[in-house]
């Protein structure tokens, strides 16, 4: 889900014959077969049958039938024909890759993950605006405690923007933050509270925030200085749609890192899909002007100049659970591969149910996304201590959803 675009429930603004040559035929009055027929024999008086004479062979082709020499096709069948050819070959070569690509993520899906690939106790909750403005309670702060006591979520990510177009963070977005800091600590020892910034790009429309102008960049930081000093455990970042290379996202990160470092709490983001092949992004971005991915390497700088980094696996098109399932392994396996073992790595996990283009509720469900996390992690790096998943979104859970976390990612019923 792109978080920073659009409105969710909770009201967080969030962060596609021709014809061929005809023939004639002669009538019963013994018109001939074409000039390629042999000619006819008389045969011998008194010769043959009792009547005298022998049965005339017929011709080939039979009788009264006449040869027509072949017609070309006309213009406009020539024209159809091509027609059918081109769209062969385009079918085929949209076709096929998806076959290809839908069979390879089937075959990912397959298997068993590895022994020990739980949680670590490492975990991440997205929390939504609610909490931040009034609306929530001690007794929510009571009821969310005894929800994830013997989990592995030790991260929340509190919604307490968005962010304005200019980079600057009005202060009564966050009113109640003092006090949910407070009681969360009281609650949950140990369970830190970062606040979820977030804000639309104004990377695909002029309407949004712009990254390449510095007093923006300066202004996030301000923004993040202040979220500090209401209380908040780290800052959780989340600036979409974000494009592959864009270095001055790389600059912004490494500004909010001295911030965040000098006052020994984390730096967390929310992170783009990986390339599922080499170069994708550019593909895409070329034939629908949304690249949505980034590159491997991208992604590694990224992860490089963060604390940790929470990978948006969700919202991936994928039809069918299988499908989906492999292509959480392959995104855990791609992201395991570029990101330092001091960062920590996190795998988001859908716990909200849509139909929509990009996200069909029946496929991306939490059971396949976590048996895709345990592959991959299994495949990769079985051993990765700085490793967890990311919870989206606290507000639109179900049951069966924290249901299947804990049986599937921390293994209890």
């Amino acid at each position: 889900m792109d978080h920073g675009t659009g409105t969710t429930p909770d009201g967080i603004p969030d962060g596609g014959p021709g014809r061929g040559p005809g023939s004639g035929t002669g009538s019963d009055s013994g018109t001939g077969p074409g000039p390629e027929s042999a000619p006819h024999t008389e045969p011998a008086p008194g010769a043959g049958s009792a009547s005298g004479t022998e049965p005339v062979a017929a011709p080939p082709g039979g009788p009264g039938t006449r040869d027509v020499p072949d017609t070309p096709p006309s213009p406009r069948a020539r024209r159809l024909r091509l027609v059918r050819r081109v769209c062969l070959v385009l079918v085929l070569v949209v076709l096929l890759p998806l076959l290809a690509a839908g069979t390879a993520l089937r075959l990912n899906y397959a298997g068993d993950p590895g022994d020990g690939t739980y949680t670590r106790g490492r975990d991440a909750l997205w929390l939504g605006h609610a909490w931040v403005d009034g609306r929530k309670k001690d007794a929510d702060v009571a009821a969310l405690a005894r929800r994830l006591r013997g989990t592995g979520i030790r991260d929340l990510y509190v919604h307490a923007g968005p962010l304005e177009h200019d980079g600057t963070l009005p202060a009564s977005a966050h009113a109640r933050a003092p006090w949910l800091v407070a009681a969360v600590h009281r609650a949950l020892p140990g369970v830190r509270v970062q606040a979820w910034l977030g804000d639309k790009l104004a990377t695909e429309s002029p309407d949004g925030l712009h990254l390449e102008r510095p007093a923006t960049r300066a202004a996030v930081v301000r923004a993040v200085r202040q979220v500090l000093a209401a209380g908040f455990d780290g800052a959780h970042v989340d600036l979409e749609p974000l494009h592959s290379g864009d270095r001055d996202y790389l600059g912004l990160l490494d500004a909010l890192h001295a911030v965040t470092r000098a006052r020994g709490v984390p730096l967390s983001v929310a992170a783009h899909q990986i390339d599922p092949l080499p170069g994708f992004h550019s593909v895409w971005g070329t034939l629908v002007h949304h690249p949505k991915w980034w590159s491997q390497a991208y992604f590694g700088e990224v992860a490089r100049r963060v604390d940790q980094i929470a990978v948006m696996s969700y919202d991936t098109m994928q039809p069918l659970e299988s499908l989906y399932g492999g292509y959480v392994a392959e995104q855990t396996s791609l992201a395991l591969e570029v990101t330092p073992p001091t960062t920590r790595l996190l795998m988001g996990l859908p716990f909200y149910h849509e139909n929509r283009f990009g996200h069909r509720g029946a496929a991306e469900t939490v059971p396949a996304a976590v048996r895709g996390v345990r592959l991959g992690l299994s495949r990769t790096d079985p051993g990765r201590r700085a490793f967890g998943v990311a919870l989206y979104v606290d507000f639109a859970a179900t049951e069966a959803d924290w249901a299947a976390y804990r049986r599937g990612w921390t293994a209890q019923d």
